[in-house]
């Protein structure tokens, strides 16, 4: 895939990040940028904290150190009500979707137009179902409950509410766990087309090397409580960290390397 490489100020910038639980750091002196337009895969083992860095820029745990900027903005200092309309300018998928069970799909979508805005119910109808439209999910879709929905329909839905209010930044944690390789695949596709319809920023926390192959222009590697490596696919594969090249370069990368080849002379 390639992309203008113009270079602009980041939308995420991340300064000596360090979180820690009690006597545990989980991060320490992190550094990262997320550029403006860009889909950036973030990758590193379990429990390693790649969600906790996702919840770090996002408000919901609090740093012991560091610098979080979003837009030019540093978080840490941003009066209430400014932090309120920033949080208005990003989405989260959270994993495994995180939809409320006791509301439908419309009213899913609607969680966050009646927490940030003040919109009549035709009105938020109207909008729950043009991203409904969005996701590709089928209208009756609408109606029904999360557990009346199959993985992939979860997915969408998770996705749908997160893009509610229009965001320029969209996170995604783990976006096609639990997905066949089929319905993997489609989610990875939609997020591409919607990246490049709606002029998204999109921060994807996976383990999934077809997705960090086919969707992200850029990939950061978290180990040893910060990121180890950090570029594009081939600067990411030329990386001597031992577990950059056990991850890319194991088993699963060789499997996946030898199944590019024999689809390229099939």
């Amino acid at each position: 895939m390639t992309r203008p490489s113009h270079i602009e100020a980041p939308a995420i910038r991340v300064r000596g990040l360090c979180v820690g639980f009690g006597e545990k750091i989980i991060l320490d002196n992190l550094d990262l940028d997320l550029r403006r337009g860009e889909v950036m895969g973030f990758v590193g083992g379990s429990g390693t904290g790649k969600s906790v860095l996702t919840r770090a820029i996002l408000g919901l745990v609090r740093p012991r150190d560091g610098l979080i900027e979003v837009f030019g903005e540093d978080l840490s200092t941003l009066p209430r009500e400014q932090y309120r309309a920033m949080e208005r300018r990003w989405g989260v998928l959270f994993q495994h979707g995180a939809l409320f069970s006791g509301l439908n799909v419309l009213q899913n979508i609607q969680v966050p137009m009646r927490e940030y805005l003040n919109l009549s119910q035709s009105l938020m109808d109207e909008l729950a179902m043009l991203k409904i439209r969005m996701v590709g999910l089928p209208p009756d879709a609408a109606e029904k409950y999360p557990s009346q929905l199959s993985g992939g329909m979860i997915k969408r839905a998770a996705l749908a509410r997160a893009l509610a209010l229009d965001p320029e930044i969209v996170f995604l944690d783990e976006p096609t766990s639990g997905l066949d390789p089929i319905g993997a695949a489609e989610f990875d596709q939609l997020i591409s087309t919607l990246q490049k319809t709606l002029g998204l920023t999109v921060f994807m926390v996976t383990h999934d090397l077809d997705s960090l192959y086919s969707v992200c222009d850029r990939v950061a590697a978290l180990a040893d409580r910060k990121v180890v490596a950090e570029g594009t696919m081939e600067d990411i594969l030329r990386s001597p960290h031992p577990w950059v090249r056990s991850y890319f370069h194991g088993e699963r990368g060789r499997r996946r390397e030898a199944a590019q080849r024999a689809g390229e002379h099939s």
